[in-house]
């Protein structure tokens, strides 16, 4: 199984699925939730089913009504206020109205857009920061892996690997906030920073092997790197295959509530073993082939520096 020698094909797969869902993010962006753009959250309780809900709050004049189940006759809704009207008033004209209907409010919570700040600063301060220590950490790990291959390599690729993974996801949720609705709230954030620790994982299992294996019996990088994938193979997709099967049922029967924070550890998951194996080892490869001709072109520059000076002597 040459894995290493179809290396282009991967990055190929790679950029047909990063594009579009870059082309959406640049363009339209995410469809965020009250967390990030500011809001109100409604909980109620009632028999009455999300179609009977939804034109109270039509009526209302408010926007991005979402109504998800949160338990047996219980209902989370959520709703930015129009701009310019009064919270309280608006709030006090939807439950008399979901009273007349027989439901009860049972808490009322009003986000502001300072929370929606804090939470996207370090949403990214987080992402950053975990990229710069798994950099450094991983290099350190590395650093007794053989010559002339690179430790920092070791630590560059596995962050590539993991952007690769946040901007794959990220990309396919601005997708489907665009086209199907689907808003990103803080679980979104703890389902991409989760995401990024188990692409390290995988990788770092990957890593390892091939480090120990050019410890055992130094050959041709790309030969070594190849055979350290085949022998982790089984190990990584099963391990996956674990989670993305728990995942499964949980995206199948977990509810509502969490339903999109399934689908998009599930999502990443995808993506993380599929990075892992054919994303990382694949770069190591390439960034070690580009240090090998930088050594090659530093070597001949003196050898022909060299015979240029005998032919000046010689004339």
């Amino acid at each position: 199984m040459n894995i290493i020698g179809r290396r282009r094909w991967w990055f190929l797969i790679s950029l047909l699925i990063i594009v579009p869902g870059t082309f959406s993010l640049l363009k339209w962006g995410l469809k965020t939730g009250i967390e990030f753009t500011g809001g109100q959250v409604m909980e109620v309780t009632s028999s009455a089913s999300p179609d009977t809900l939804r034109p109270i709050f039509a009526e209302a004049k408010v926007d991005d009504v979402t109504i998800v189940s949160s338990g047996t006759n219980k209902y989370t809704i959520r709703y930015r206020q129009t701009e310019g009207s009064d919270t309280t008033t608006t709030a006090a004209s939807l439950k008399g109205s979901l009273s007349a209907i027989g439901a009860e409010t049972t808490s009322f919570e009003s986000i502001g857009p300072s929370v929606s700040r804090d939470i996207t600063r370090n949403a990214m301060i987080s992402v950053a920061l975990a990229s710069l220590v798994i950099v450094a950490f991983v290099a350190v790990a590395f650093r007794n892996t053989p010559p002339p291959v690179s430790p920092l390599s070791f630590g560059v690729t596995a962050v590539i690997a993991l952007l690769h993974d946040t901007l794959a996801l990220v990309g396919i949720f601005s997708l489907l906030g665009h086209f199907a609705g689907v808003e990103v709230d803080s679980l979104f954030v703890t389902a991409v920073l989760t995401v990024i620790g188990f692409s390290v994982h995988d990788t770092i299992v990957v890593y390892d092997r091939i480090r120990e294996n050019l410890k055992r019996s130094p050959g041709e990088f790309a030969v070594v790197v190849n055979d350290s994938i085949i022998e982790t193979l089984g190990r990584s997709l099963g391990t996956s295959l674990t989670v993305l099967l728990t995942l499964f049922a949980l995206f199948l029967f977990g509810g509502e509530t969490i339903h999109y924070f399934v689908l998009a550890l599930l999502v990443g998951v995808f993506l993380g073993t599929f990075s892992s194996i054919l994303n990382a080892a694949p770069m190591l490869v390439v960034w070690h082939n580009q240090k090998l001709r930088r050594i090659a072109k530093k070597a001949a520059r003196p050898a022909k520096s060299k015979v240029a000076t005998k032919k000046l002597k010689k004339t």
